[in-house]
C-alpha cells in the first residue's frame, strides 16, 4: 500500500555496512520502523543520513505492508530540520534524550492524532525559542497525558503524591510517594503550556534528583520502558 504521512524521526540504527533502519511516529500509521539500504554508501543518493536526525518532522511517501516489520520509503521532504535544536548543545542534548525516551515509550502502530499533533507543536516551539533548561520536564508531564497517566489534580493540595496510581494523598502510606522539592516542582510544572508560561522561571536546585522522579514514574506505568542511557549527558551538560 502507497501512503504519504508526515513523521518525526525517532531514532536511527545502523544496519549492515551500508543501510539504516529509521524509526518515526507517524501522523497517520502512528510508529513505523523503515528500512533504507545503501544511504551510508560514499555517493550522492536520493535520501541522506543527515535528512534523519532525532526528532526532524519529515514529509514521506512510502510502501507499507502489514506482514513487514520493515517499511520502505519512496520518498521524502524536510520539513522542519530544526537547525536550531541540532546547533545548541543544550538544546540538543535534551533532543538525544526525549528522541531516547519517545523511543522506548512510543510503541502503537495505530492513528493517534492528538499525540502527534502534541509532539510536532512541542517541538517547533523548543526549536523557535530560547532555550528552555526545563523544557524536557514539561515535555515528559504533559506526554503522560497522551499516554494515559496524567496526574489526577483534583486533591493537588495535598501534601503527598502517589508515583504508582498519578493521586495526590494526605498521608505517606507508600514506597512510591514522594514529597519535598520534588513534590512542590511537580504541582508547579502541572498544566504549563511552553508559549504561555516560562518554565525556567522555576529553579530546580537537584534537577537530577526530579528528572529521576519522573522517569520512575514512567517506568511504573509502562511496560518495558528502560533508563536512557543519555541521563548521563544530560546530567553533565547541566553540572
Amino acid at each position: 500500500m502507497q501512503v504519504s504521512t508526515k513523521a518525526i524521526v525517532v531514532s536511527k540504527l545502523r544496519y549492515k555496512d551500508h543501510d539504516l533502519i529509521v524509526k518515526c511516529y507517524t501522523e497517520q500509521f502512528g510508529i513505523k520502523s523503515y528500512l533504507l539500504k545503501n544511504v551510508l554508501k560514499p555517493k550522492k543518493g536520493k535520501f541522506k543520513p543527515a535528512y534523519f536526525q532525532p526528532l526532524t518532522i519529515i514529509d514521506i511517501e512510502a510502501d507499507h505492508k502489514d506482514n513487514r516489520s520493515l517499511q520502505y520509503l519512496k520518498d521524502i521532504k524536510v520539513q522542519n530540520d530544526f537547525e536550531s535544536i541540532h546547533t545548541n548543545i543544550i538544546k540538543s542534548t535534551i533532543a538525544m534524550f526525549l528522541a531516547e525516551v519517545l523511543s522506548s515509550v512510543l510503541k502503537e502502530e495505530e492513528k493517534n492524532l492528538s499525540l502527534y499533533n502534541y509532539l510536532e507543536t512541542s517541538l517547533i516551539w523548543f526549536n523557535e525559542n530560547k532555550t528552555d533548561t526545563n523544557f524536557h520536564f514539561i515535555f515528559l508531564i504533559e506526554l503522560t497525558k497522551y499516554l494515559g497517566f496524567y496526574p489526577d489534580k483534583s486533591q493537588s493540595h495535598l501534601p503527598f503524591f502517589n508515583l504508582e496510581d498519578g493521586k495526590f494523598y494526605r498521608i505517606n502510606s507508600g514506597k512510591y510517594f514522594i514529597e519535598g522539592e520534588n513534590l512542590t516542582l511537580l504541582k508547579q510544572l502541572l498544566g504549563i503550556k511552553f508559549d504561555t508560561v516560562k518554565s525556567s522561571n522555576f529553579i530546580l536546585t537537584n534537577k537530577l534528583d526530579f528528572l529521576n522522579m519522573l522517569l520512575l514514574y514512567l517506568k511504573l506505568h509502562l511496560d518495558g520502558f528502560k533508563q536512557p542511557k543519555s541521563v548521563t549527558v544530560l546530567n553533565q551538560i547541566f553540572h
